[in-house]
């Protein structure tokens, strides 16, 4: 593993720390994989035409995360993603429109949440990091999903407080969420910093805001010229901070 950190373990002043939960701490790929598994054998998907469940899957996931880019930057609400994602998905597979299975959407998002697949290390890495200093959550997923997440994965005793977006009104990266955060915790910007894996929402969102913020980047992709820090692997951290 290869770290990244300007600052020597010791120099660091952080007080609190914010995590992102999908995509950073909750594997929301892994756990939509399964999930997305399940229905394709529920709604027999293959009988419509659909004879690959990979390809279905890729290509969800594909314009999913495009959906949740657009919901991030306030360009699309939650219904229009709730209801674009399997529409298009579907679509794109083939399928006409008078054929996409009713309530495909509502069994997803029943079904989802329930998963428990989390990042390696995630539970060692927040215990870890409790005893050093105070843990947030701020997460633009929505509101009914993140509890169910929080409470079936068990990781809600790691944070002090769990703010969701659709709760404040507004989504990061936008900079009103981040002071209400600060505000929320009864810290500042200097003794706080942001851990999640969207370069807008989180990274950019925290830096333009103001406050420090590590890259998480399981994938291994390329690391953009303004981001300062980055980590593949949440244990990372451990070594970090």
């Amino acid at each position: 593993m290869i770290f990244e950190i300007e600052h020597p373990k010791s120099e660091i002043k952080y007080k609190h720390i914010f995590f992102d939960l999908d995509h950073t701490i909750w594997d929301f790929d892994k756990n939509a994989e399964e999930a997305l598994h399940e229905l394709y054998g529920a709604y027999r998907l293959k009988e419509l035409g659909l004879h690959s469940p990979d390809l279905f899957i890729e290509t969800y996931t594909r314009n999913n995360h495009q959906l949740w880019a657009e919901y991030h930057l306030g360009k699309i609400t939650k219904a229009e993603l709730r209801g674009a994602r399997f529409k298009k998905t579907f679509l794109d597979m083939g399928l006409r429109p008078e054929v996409i299975p009713a309530g495909f959407e509502d069994d997803y998002v029943q079904l989802c949440p329930t998963k428990t697949n989390l990042f390696p290390h995630a539970h060692e890495t927040l215990q870890y990091l409790q005893s050093k200093y105070t843990l947030h959550l701020i997460s633009n997923g929505f509101g009914e999903s993140q509890e169910i997440k929080i409470a079936r994965t068990n990781i809600g005793s790691y944070f002090r407080h769990i703010i969701i977006s659709e709760v404040v009104g507004v989504n990061k990266p936008d900079k009103a969420i981040f002071e209400h955060a600060l505000n929320l915790a009864g810290t500042v910007k200097s003794e706080s910093l942001m851990i999640g894996d969207s370069l807008e929402a989180d990274v950019r969102g925290a830096l333009d805001f103001g406050m420090d913020a590590i890259y998480f980047n399981p994938a291994g992709l390329d690391k953009p010229a303004d981001v300062p820090v980055q980590i593949t692997h949440l244990k990372e951290l451990t070594f970090m901070l």
